[in-house]
C-alpha cells in the first residue's frame, strides 16, 4: 500500500465491527497512517494503563478480572469519556477530580474512596459532552462497543459518525488461521498462503523454528466465529437502523483497504 497521507475536513468518530481474524487491527492501523488527524481510542489499552498505574479503577478493574467477572461497562464507558475530555475531544465537566496522568500520591490524597466514588462503583455516566467537529478531534473507538446494549449506551455520550463492518468469509478466516505461523520470541507472524517465510518452518531473521498459537485450531475458531455471529447480528441491526452501518466486504487486508479509503473520504473529505 502507498503511504500517502490525506488530512480530513471534519470530524470522524468512527467504530470498526468485524470477526475475529478479519484484519480490523490492520485496518485501523491504515487508516491511521493515511489520515494523520485520526487516533485510535482503545478501552483495552486504556484498561491496561489504568491497572498499571494503580488508579482507583485500575485496583476495582483488576479485583473484578481476577474473580473472573467482567468490567462493567459502565466502568468502560467512563473510562472512555475520561480519556476523550482529557484529550479535549469532548468538553464537559471532569468525571474525577484527576486525570490518568495524575500521580499516585496526588490519587491518594484526592480520590473518593472506591465505595463512594460512583467511577469506581459503575455508575454510568449522565453528564452531556459537546463534541467538535474539527477534523482533529477525529477517533477510532476500538474494542467497545461489542453488543447493542452497549451500542445503546455509547449513543448518549458519544456522537458516533460511522460504522464500519469488515466481513470476510468464514472460510478465507479459518483457511488464514491454519496456514498462520509465528517466530514467539519476536511475535513476527507468517502466512503460509500470503506472507511465507524465506526457508519454510524458519524465521526470517534469526532462523529460529516457528510455532503454531495454541489457540489456532480451527476448531476453536468456528467456536469464537459462530458466538460472535450470535452478538454481532444484534449490534449491525442497531447501527444500520441509525443509518450509520457501512459494510465493506473482502477476501483480503489488500482489497478491503482501497475501498474503506474511497468510502472515508466521501464522508469526510480529504484531497
Amino acid at each position: 500500500m502507498q503511504n500517502i497521507q490525506v488530512p480530513l475536513s471534519r470530524a470522524a468518530r468512527v467504530i470498526l465491527v468485524g470477526a475475529p481474524g478479519v484484519g480490523k487491527g490492520t485496518q485501523s492501523e491504515r487508516l491511521m497512517k493515511r489520515y494523520p488527524h485520526l487516533s485510535s481510542v482503545s478501552s483495552g489499552e486504556l484498561l491496561r494503563r489504568n491497572v498499571k498505574e494503580r488508579t482507583p479503577l485500575g485496583i476495582a478493574a483488576e479485583a473484578k478480572m481476577k474473580t473472573g467477572a467482567l468490567v462493567p461497562d459502565a466502568m468502560v464507558l467512563r473510562l472512555i469519556m475520561n480519556e476523550l475530555n482529557t484529550r479535549g475531544w469532548a468538553a464537559g465537566d471532569p468525571i474525577m477530580p484527576y486525570t490518568l496522568n495524575s500521580s499516585s500520591t496526588h490519587m491518594a490524597f484526592d480520590a473518593p474512596s472506591p465505595a463512594e466514588d460512583p467511577f469506581v462503583a459503575g455508575t454510568p455516566p449522565s453528564q452531556k459532552y459537546a463534541f467538535s467537529d474539527s477534523p482533529t478531534n477525529s477517533f477510532i473507538l476500538d474494542g467497545f462497543p461489542r453488543t447493542a446494549s452497549q451500542a445503546s449506551q455509547v449513543d448518549e455520550l458519544i456522537p458516533i459518525n460511522l460504522v464500519i463492518n469488515i466481513s470476510t468469509p468464514v472460510e478465507v478466516i479459518l483457511d488464514r488461521i491454519c496456514n498462520r505461523w509465528v517466530h514467539a520470541p519476536s511475535g513476527r507472524v507468517y502466512n503460509t498462503t500470503f506472507n511465507p517465510p524465506k526457508v519454510p518452518g524458519r524465521d526470517d531473521i534469526t532462523g529460529e523454528p516457528l510455532t503454531r498459537r495454541e489457540d489456532d485450531d480451527p476448531e476453536v475458531w468456528k467456536t469464537r466465529l459462530s458466538a460472535f455471529e450470535k452478538t454481532n447480528m444484534p449490534l449491525l441491526e442497531h447501527y444500520d437502523k441509525q443509518g450509520l452501518l457501512w459494510t465493506v466486504n473482502g477476501n483480503s487486508s489488500d482489497e478491503i483497504s482501497p475501498k474503506l479509503f474511497a468510502e472515508f473520504e466521501k464522508r469526510f473529505g480529504g484531497r
